[in-house]
């Protein structure tokens, strides 16, 4: 009984290193198989995680036009769901939409099928069918990836995580010390990680409005240093052109197509 305890436990122990801690070294250590910074001059990109959110992220909208600047957005597919209008003003106000789970569940609670179909395929579904173009970049919720998303993800999507993360989640940081930390790290290819939704585990509800403060500050300390805020398909250099079969419809001065309606249960 003794040998069988122990063998379940080496067993376990081997599953939890191959299944969760390589990934993590792979892609968070050494960066292999993520797409984490561009190689060109003064370009960096500014990306959004957790919402759409209807308080915040139209005030993040009205920043970024202010400042023209365009960002990427790594939206919940129940989000998206839940406020189609404004995933759609999103998308016409030129910004990139990625896609970031149907909940904000890590990936290594789950099978890797699960997270495909389930989690990354239905979100996918859900923006082509409001936007009608079918995002190609993913970012696993806290950048946590599994070793069936290396193998199967990295087929269908580029996986985006960042090289500067804000830590904007906590009202603990204030829009100064935001300020102060993105510039100190911010370097030329820079992916920045903020976000524009406080509704997450550990997050602080509140939080993003600090990080609008901050952002404010920031983006006219990086247009004086001669910095271009582009989405993280342009920092890249990959166009991310929409792709899928369906009904064409109209969404204000944009011609798209709905994406076939799948049943997810």
């Amino acid at each position: 009984m003794q040998k069988l305890t122990i063998t379940l436990t080496i067993l376990l122990l081997l599953f939890i290193f191959i299944y969760m801690v390589i990934p993590f070294i792979i892609t968070r250590i050494c960066g292999m198989g993520v797409f984490r910074r561009g190689k060109h001059g003064a370009q960096i990109a500014f990306t959004f995680d957790d919402g759409p959110d209807p308080l915040y992220t139209p005030k993040l909208l009205d920043l970024l036009q202010e400042h023209g600047v365009k960002a990427t957005f790594f939206v919940l597919g129940s989000k998206a769901e839940k406020y189609p209008e404004l995933t759609r003003r999103i998308y016409r106000e030129g910004h990139q939409i990625g896609i970031h789970n149907y909940t904000h569940l890590p990936n290594w609670l789950m099978t890797p099928w699960h997270v495909r179909q389930q989690h990354v395929e239905r979100s996918a579904d859900i923006v082509e069918r409001i936007i009608g173009e079918r995002p190609a970049f993913y970012r696993p919720p806290w950048g946590i990836l599994n070793a069936g998303d290396l193998l199967y993800l990295r087929k269908s999507y580029q996986i985006v995580l960042w090289s500067v993360m804000g830590w904007d989640w906590k009202r603990a940081v204030d829009a100064d010390q935001l300020a102060r930390r993105l510039m100190k790290n911010i370097k030329p290819g820079s992916i920045v990680l903020l976000h524009d939704s406080g509704d997450t585990i550990g997050a602080d509800e509140a939080a993003p409005q600090q990080m609008l403060e901050g952002l404010q500050d920031v983006l006219k300390e990086l247009r004086l240093n001669g910095y271009q805020c582009v989405r993280a398909d342009e920092l890249q250099e990959r166009k991310c052109a929409g792709y899928g079969n369906g009904k064409a419809v109209d969404i204000g001065h944009v011609h798209v197509k709905v994406a076939l309606h799948r049943n997810y249960k």
